[in-house]
């Protein structure tokens, strides 16, 4: 059973972080990580791959390797995922060719060659971590008369990846059952047939809305009909939602899809016979320096179960680690077949619906309610056939019950080792390990439910904990009943068989950590691996046992207990840590430690009271401003899909600008009858503009959440006949948009102005120049990459990097000061910190949302957040709905000197804006095993940028 999860470099740009994510998902009890590589990215610009430093993705290789995490490569090139062109590069913008058909092949040649050389190596055939390869990303759609699907237009694609060395299987993603590229096809056709499914959407402002007809029921029927030769695959499913600007936040996504979710609908996926499980999003991270696409803010969180600051507390996190060791421990299931099921099939109800799997011996019964919205609690027997016959569950008592958004697995004639075997259980499995003589069982359930067992192979038990079980011999088996409770119950069946019966919340507490094996399965997933059972809280990230002595590592976020359920070798000693600890010896014998929590005393700096310095980022628009080194705006044609509407391009792309903030300065000689100025932008869902003549503002767009552009009539004030005048546009642009049904090319949607005219006036009588980041696509800072900065003055010129030349800046406070009338300012300070050793201490930077004091609304302003050069937040007062952005441990630095830089662009003339507040705050204390040292991802400072206008 292969159980990758969705994570990657895109999110988190410190590698030496990524072994952490990768503990945390290994620690689940998942074999494997599905990850994306970002073609905006590393091409930038074209004809010129960089993968150095964050892009690099050789640390990352060697994490997944070192946490024993096999890896499914996404490269695209179209990848989708959330991110800007999902993940084509702008200069894609100039071309004519239809994107993702076969003439646009010939652009993607480099970037593939490249990015699959370095995947090549890393292949499990070279002894690296990657097992799989997806080419392409939901080639699932196409407007009319596009030939779709284009088997030629995949194969090509697939060539390219076999041409430059990958050997590992191809694996698809069709974004639903539609059979595409599935064996068989041909041209064009996978190894392996997979596909997406996100059955409750992405409707996070309803949390606990549960749409009717969500829930999938027909797709082992649709796998027999379009892939049997091949594993049952879903490449993606769902595992939390993305959350628009203006949306309801990951908070409540986290809601929608929670724990309850996962009970329901990934046991209904089991029930399928899913053998290849990959969840999107595991970790999602942050879209750092403009990575995102129009639909998404800074934040992509996802409501993972790995939360954006890498925190694992979310109740998700546990479930996932429950259901994830009940498929690793359950070899029967890889074999089992899916059965049919109907509203009450097996049970005495129509109220529940059940699906077997039916096993060589072992059988599997998925329960759920038929209505699986359902928050009813349903009593219920079911009857299930075994190697001793038809019984009627439960024996001992009357009934069982199905709470609200609950699912059950019941199991049959499952294999524990011989002598004893398990005739039925209706709690579920966590795990189960022999150890020498003796056996560990470990089941759950929910508070106060009825559950029962039967074992063959033993006539009696004793027990070791707890109390309320009830017991009888039912045709020569040991049947044991009892309701659930928070005190832990442990029986011995016969001489090897030790059984925990736990509350699902103590059993979160519970991990099953791999021992390291020889090369080559070291620390990789494999049946011949040998494991330990661990009570340990927060988090346990590895086991290795030397001689006597069990070294385990893990984080803590309070006083800890660890008890050693189930070792392969005896243990009498225990470190955690590095750290030898005390140990005793519970009534059953086990070995137990307690882990002292004594939290620090962390200081973290006032922002409000640092000492800021200050300058106009907006000088474009002081008759003193020279613009002769900007780029002429003097194309008469484009290749892209939408028509000019203008005398020349001034579409973003066609001058190389794909990201960030777009400065437009244009030129005209007035006549003295010009009264009114329109204009119509276009930058993406919740983009702004602004607007001056010479130096007044006409006006500006503060953007919504649901227009990707904007047009406005601005009336000028009178202009003297003969004189020269200076038109400014600012457009905040939100990131190119995706392009996931073939022919749309939507992501060559054009960023910049669309149409203007000038009234009385002949639109050639303006002459535009243009500018965007300094260099455009031959950007200027290769550490951060293509996207990170935009074309604002203090970005060109680099001030958001560490130690800008601001002695000679004016002092001003964002935060209690701010600015006057629209325009842009720029602030940047420096403070220290000093942080324990040891200890994980994730970072974030609050704002406070502000009100225009005249009229109760929003404050219309938005800001640019830099941390050390690193674009880690876009916040939007007016639209929202991020106020927290973490940053890193590796973009701050921990243990000395930072840099904070923030714009601050105000689109509003009749009021000061500041930021209402700003805060740096902790989002968590947890004393950590992580011993990689984490290293800065940048140690540059500013130098003056040659060329910068």
């Amino acid at each position: 059973m292969n159980i990758p999860s969705s994570c990657g470099v895109r999110g988190l740009p410190v590698p030496s972080l990524w072994l952490d994510v990768f503990q945390k998902i290994k620690a689940l009890g998942y074999s494997g990580v599905s990850f994306y590589t970002d073609w905006a990215l590393l091409e930038g610009q074209q004809g010129h791959f960089i993968a150095d430093g964050v892009f690099s993705l050789d640390a990352f290789f060697q994490a997944a390797s070192e946490a024993g995490i096999y890896l499914l490569a996404r490269p695209g090139p179209y990848i989708n995922a959330e991110v800007s062109g999902g993940g084509f590069p702008g200069w894609l913008q100039r071309t004519e060719e239809v994107l993702r058909t076969p003439d646009y092949i010939k652009y993607t040649q480099n970037y593939v060659k490249n990015i699959a050389e370095i995947i090549a190596e890393a292949q499990i055939t070279n002894g690296g971590p990657v097992i799989l390869l997806q080419p392409e990303n939901e080639y699932s759609q196409a407007t009319p008369g596009t030939e779709f699907p284009n088997g030629d237009y995949f194969q090509a694609v697939e060539n390219q990846y076999r041409d430059a060395g990958i050997v590992v299987p191809f694996i698809s993603n069709d974004a639903r059952p539609q059979g595409y590229e599935a064996p068989g096809t041909g041209n064009g056709s996978v190894d392996i047939y997979g596909h997406d499914a996100y059955p409750l959407g992405f409707d996070c402002a309803n949390p606990y809305t549960w749409p009717e007809g969500a829930l999938p029921t027909d797709f082992h029927t649709l796998h027999l009909n379009q892939s049997p030769s091949t594993p049952y695959s879903l490449v993606e499913f769902q595992g939390g939602s993305f959350d628009p600007w203006g949306g309801s936040s990951f908070a409540k996504c986290t809601v929608l899809l929670n724990e309850e979710f996962e009970r329901v609908f990934y046991k209904n996926d089991f029930s399928f016979g899913v053998t290849v499980f990959n969840l999107y999003m595991t970790f999602g991270g942050t879209n750092w320096g403009n990575l995102g696409h129009p639909g998404g803010y800074t934040s992509y969180d996802y409501g993972a179960v790995i939360a954006e600051d890498r925190t694992v507390s979310r109740e998700k996190y546990s479930e996932a680690k429950l259901l994830a060791n009940f498929l690793q421990a359950s070899p029967a299931y890889l074999t089992a077949t899916p059965g049919n099921g109907t509203n009450g099939s097996f049970v005495t109800t129509e109220e529940l619906a059940v699906t077997p799997l039916f096993g060589n011996v072992t059988r599997f019964y998925v329960v759920r309610h038929a209505n699986y919205s359902s928050l009813a609690s349903t009593k219920y027997r079911i009857s299930v056939n075994t190697t001793r016959g038809t019984i009627n569950i439960p024996q001992l008592s009357s009934d069982l019950t199905l709470n609200g958004r609950d699912s059950k697995i019941h199991v049959t004639d499952y294999e524990l080792g011989r002598p004893i075997s398990l005739l039925y259980s209706t709690a579920d499995i966590f795990t189960w390990k022999s150890y020498g003589s003796m056996t560990v069982l470990i089941l759950y359930s929910g508070l106060d439910e009825t559950n029962e067992i039967a074992f063959t192979g033993a006539a009696s038990y004793i027990t070791l904990d707890g109390s309320g079980i009830q017991s009888q011999i039912k045709n020569d088996s040991l049947v044991l009943n009892w309701a659930t409770t928070a005190e832990q119950k442990v029986v011995q069946v016969g001489q090897s068989l030790r059984v925990y019966l736990l509350d699902r919340n103590d059993a979160y507490n519970y991990w099953v950590l791999s021992l390291p094996s020889p090369a080559p399965v070291s620390n990789f997933s494999s049946p011949t691996s040998s494991s330990v059972i661990v009570k340990g809280g927060y988090l346990l990230r590895t086991a290795s046992i030397n001689n006597t002595t069990l070294d385990l590592t893990g984080d803590i976020n309070s006083t800890t207990s660890l008890v050693v359920i189930g070792s392969p070798s005896p243990i009498s000693a225990l470190t955690f840590n590095n750290v030898t600890v005390p140990t005793t010896r519970e009534k059953q014998g086990l070995l137990c430690a307690t882990i002292p929590f004594t939290p620090p005393n962390i200081t973290l700096p006032s922002l409000a009271d640092l000492r800021w310095k200050y300058i106009e980022s907006l000088p474009e628009i002081q008759p003193t401003y020279d613009d002769h080194l900007w780029p002429n705006a003097n194309k008469t044609a484009s290749n892209n899909p939408r028509n000019l509407t203008t005398p020349t391009s001034l579409y973003a792309s066609d001058y190389g600008f794909n990201t960030g903030t777009l400065l437009y300065r244009g030129h005209f000689t007035a006549t003295g009858n010009e009264t009114t100025f329109f204009i119509e932008t276009q930058g993406g869902t919740a983009f702004a503009h602004s607007v001056f003549l010479n130096s007044t503002h006409l006006g500006s767009w503060p953007g919504t959440s649901t227009d990707a552009n904007y047009n406005q009539t601005l009336s000028l004030p009178p202009l003297q006949p003969a004189a020269s005048h200076t038109l400014t546009v600012i457009v905040d642009t939100m990131g190119l948009d995706e392009n996931g049904k073939v022919g749309t090319d939507s992501m060559k949607n054009p960023r910049g102005i669309l149409r203007y005219s000038l009234s009385d006036r002949e639109p050639d009588a303006i002459t535009w120049k243009i500018t965007g980041n300094l260099g455009g696509e031959a950007y200027i800072d290769k550490v951060r990459g293509p996207l990170n900065e935009g074309g604002l003055f203090a970005e060109r010129q680099g001030y958001h990097l560490p130690s800008p030349p601001s002695m000679e800046w004016a002092e001003g406070n964002p935060i209690k000061n701010g600015t006057a009338g629209a325009g842009i300012a720029f602030y940047t300070t420096n403070f220290t910190l000093n942080l324990p050793v040891g200890w994980d201490i994730p970072l974030a930077f609050e704002f406070t949302n502000t009100t225009n004091p005249l009229n109760g609304r929003p404050t219309q302003f938005r800001s640019h957040l830099y941390i050390n050069g690193w674009q880690f937040g876009k916040y939007v007062n007016n639209i929202g709905p991020q106020t927290v952005f973490p940053v890193p441990q590796g973009i701050l630095d921990y243990h000395g000197p930072n840099a904070l830089a923030l714009s601050l662009w105000s689109l509003e003339d009749d009021a000061a804006v500041k930021v209402g507040g700003l805060k740096l705050v902790s989002t968590a204390v947890v004393q950590s095993g992580y011993a990689q040292e984490i290293e800065m991802s940048s140690s540059d400072r500013w130098v003056e940028r040659v060329g910068a206008y």
